[in-house]
C-alpha cells in the first residue's frame, strides 16, 4: 500500500498538477476502487499547505481500472480561502477517466463538539478468529491474496460472509481493521489509508441482509460512488472499529452507510457508498 500510495509528481500543466501512480494486482481482475481512492486524496493533499488535512471527499468511479496500467492524477486547485480549500482529482488510464473526486481541507479549528457513541458490548479484536487462517483453506486465488496480499488486517465481529454461512440476516455488521505493519507518521498518510480501507467492506450489509457471499457463483458486486469525512485523527496500523449498516437496497443497487471508531472510542471518521449489487435470480 505505501508504494502505491508514493505518487510521483510530473509537475504542473496549465491549471492542473500532474502526478502518476503504480497499479496494485487484485484478485477481482481490476483495480481495488481503496486503492484509486486512496491516491487521489494523496495527489490532493500535495497541493493544499501541510497545516490544513482533509476533511471531506466525494467520489464517483466512472470506468473499471486495469491492473497493468499506471495511473495519471490531475489535480485541479478549484479554490483557497481562509479557511478551507477545494480540490478536484481525475484519475485516468490510457487517457480515459476512472474516478472523478472532490476534496475539501480544512485548517484546524475549534467549534461545538459532539458525537454518535461507539457501539456498546463489542468484542475485542484479539478475541475473534483471524481471518488469514480461514482464508488460507479456500483453495481460490482471492482467498489467497486476502489472506498473505491484502495490506489491512480485518476481523468481522458477526463472522466473514466469504462463504455461506446460513447467519442471521441483519444490515449490519462490524468490522475491526488495522495495516498490517507499522505506518510513518505523517497524519496526512494516515488519513489516505483510512480512505483506502474504506472501500473493503462497506457493501457487505447488503450482501449479508440477503444472505448473499461473495463466493455466489455470478454476483456482481462494485462501487458506484463513495463519500467520506474524516472527523478526528486517527493511526491506521492501531485498531479501529468500522460500524456499518445498509438502510435500502433496490434496482441493483445498494447505499451503505459507515461509521469508523478508534478503540477508544473516538469517531474518527463516516462513510457512505453506494454500489452494484446483482445477484441471479435476485427478484
Amino acid at each position: 500500500m505505501l508504494a502505491a500510495l508514493n505518487l510521483v509528481d510530473t509537475g504542473a500543466r496549465t491549471n492542473e498538477d500532474i502526478f502518476t501512480g503504480a497499479s496494485q494486482w487484485s484478485p477481482q481482475g481490476r483495480l481495488f476502487g481503496g486503492q484509486v481512492l486512496a491516491q487521489s486524496v494523496v495527489a490532493a493533499t500535495r497541493t493544499v499547505q501541510v497545516e490544513r488535512p482533509i476533511h471531506s471527499m466525494h467520489g464517483y468511479f466512472l470506468r473499471p481500472g486495469a491492473l497493468e496500467v499506471p495511473i495519471t492524477f490531475a489535480v485541479d486547485r478549484i479554490h483557497d480561502g481562509r479557511s478551507f480549500s477545494t480540490r478536484r482529482t481525475q484519475a485516468y488510464q490510457q487517457g480515459l477517466p476512472i474516478l472523478s473526486m472532490i476534496a475539501s481541507f480544512q485548517t484546524v479549528d475549534e467549534g461545538l463538539e459532539h458525537q454518535k457513541a461507539m457501539p456498546e458490548g463489542v468484542p475485542d479484536p484479539e478475541t475473534l478468529a483471524d481471518e488469514r487462517e480461514l482464508l488460507s483453506t479456500i483453495d481460490h486465488p482471492a482467498a489467497r491474496f486476502w489472506a498473505s496480499g491484502r495490506p489491512f488486517e480485518m476481523r468481522h465481529v458477526e463472522g466473514p460472509i466469504y462463504l455461506p454461512t446460513g447467519g442471521e440476516r441483519t444490515a449490519s455488521q462490524g468490522v475491526w481493521l488495522r495495516a498490517r505493519g507499522r505506518m510513518p507518521d505523517d497524519p496526512a498518510l494516515h488519513r489516505a489509508a483510512l480512505a483506502y480501507a474504506s472501500d473493503y467492506t462497506i457493501l457487505e450489509p447488503i450482501l449479508r441482509r440477503h444472505g448473499v457471499a461473495w463466493a455466489t457463483p455470478g454476483l456482481k458486486a462494485a462501487s458506484l460512488d463513495h463519500a467520506m469525512w474524516w472527523h478526528r485523527p486517527a493511526r491506521v496500523d492501531e485498531w479501529l472499529l468500522y460500524v456499518q449498516e445498509s438502510p435500502t437496497a433496490g434496482g441493483g443497487r445498494g447505499l451503505s452507510h459507515g461509521r469508523i471508531y478508534s478503540r477508544d472510542g473516538a469517531l474518527v471518521a463516516s462513510v457512505a457508498q453506494e454500489g452494484m449489487t446483482r445477484v441471479p435470480g435476485a427478484s
